[in-house]
Order: C-alpha cells, then structure tokens, then sequence
C-alpha cells in the first residue's frame, strides 16, 4: 500500500486533496495539521495534531511516506526547510509542493499576451513582495536533494460538480495565460503523482484550468 503525507491537511486545498486520494486511489493517509483532529476519521487515515515546528512530530509525519504533499501557508520558506529537513533526516524521498504562479514572472498580460508590465516588488526579483515568500519557498524545494514536484497554481476556485476542470500544466520559463485554477484540478494532479511517482519527477509547472 502507498503512504501518503499531506501537510496541511486542514487547508481547504488539503481537504479537497484528501477526498481524492481516498476516491482515486488505495493509498494510505497521513494526515497533519496543527487541528487534525478535526478531521473525520478513516480506517485509511492517520491524523497528526502537530505543526511543522514540531520536529519530531514532523519526523514521524513523513517517515515511511512514498509521497509528501505540502499545501500550507504562513512562514512559507521556514516551513518549507523544516519538511525538507524532516524528510531528509527519515530518508524520505518523494515531495509535491504547493507554490503559487506568478513567482518568476511568468503571468501573460492578457490585454497582449505578453508578460505582465505591472510585476514590480521592492527586490531585485521582480515579483510582488507577496510573491516573495513562495519565490524562497520553491527555490529551497528545488535544492533539497529531494524528488520533487513543484506546483504553481493560480486563484483558487471550487469545480461546479466536485470533478476536476481541462487543466494544463505549463513548464517553468513559459508565460502563462489565465488565472483560475480549482482545486479539484489540483487534487488530480496529486493523485496522478501517487499512482506513478515518476510523473512530473523534478519539474516545476504551473496549473491553470483552460477556459472553455
């Protein structure tokens, strides 16, 4: 049976991950959040109250996972080097982290297909300072060591009938064009990572619903 780790499970992206993971797949839940147990109880599911500072809890959290799903938000970089550092230590090895997209500047002007003229911070980066936070989070995620997947949504959305929307996954370095993304779309990629570990093994994409 597969192990799965989510972090963040609390998260409205967390919950809508779980729920699929549940119906897609037989993998196993490890489910961890600061009010786990909060959360319905499931012969499939683990749930940890603990947060990411916890080290030992975190430990436990991610040992024996085949697989770390991380949707989480705050402190993103600290948070981001304490999962790296826990799975480091346990020897796991398989990470999907949730970013945000616009972090490299890559969000189209939609008015001429161009990248956006108004992407400003006060740093070098060239990013909103909002932005910044998940820039340093997904860089410290690409120098891990770790397998990962880096996800780059964009604004959240609920699917109209619990499925997930035609989404694309656009590849770091490529502009994107659209904003919206549900999360059920998110969830699916997700559960796609889990049957086939190797699918999107050391790629950092961004994910946006087509529009119809």
């Amino acid at each position: 049976m597969t192990n799965v780790t989510i972090i963040g499970a609390t998260g409205s992206l967390g919950r809508v991950v779980t729920r699929a993971l549940l119906k897609k797949t037989d993998a196993h839940l490890t489910l961890f959040s600061r009010t786990a147990l909060s959360l319905v109880a499931n012969l499939r599911v683990t749930r940890m109250s603990a947060s990411t500072d916890n080290a030992s809890a975190l430990e436990d959290a991610v040992r024996d996972a085949d697989v770390v799903f991380v949707a989480l938000s705050g402190d993103l970089p600290f948070m981001a080097g304490q999962v790296v550092a826990a799975m480091n230590r346990v020897g796991a090895r398989r990470i999907v982290f949730v970013s945000a997209y616009g972090i490299y500047g890559e969000v189209a002007d939609e008015r001429d297909g161009r990248q956006s003229r108004d992407v400003r911070g006060s740093e070098s980066s060239g990013i909103p300072d909002i932005l910044l936070p998940y820039l340093r989070a997904a860089d410290i995620i690409e120098s891990s060591g770790l397998d990962y997947t880096i996800l780059r949504p964009g604004w959240f959305k609920d699917s109209a009938d619990g499925e997930p929307g035609h989404y694309q996954l656009i590849p770091k370095g490529r502009l994107v064009h659209g904003h919206d993304v549900a999360r059920e779309s998110i969830a699916d990629v997700v559960c796609r990572v889990v049957e086939n570990p190797y699918e999107l093994s050391g790629e950092n994409v961004a994910i946006i619903d087509v529009q119809e």
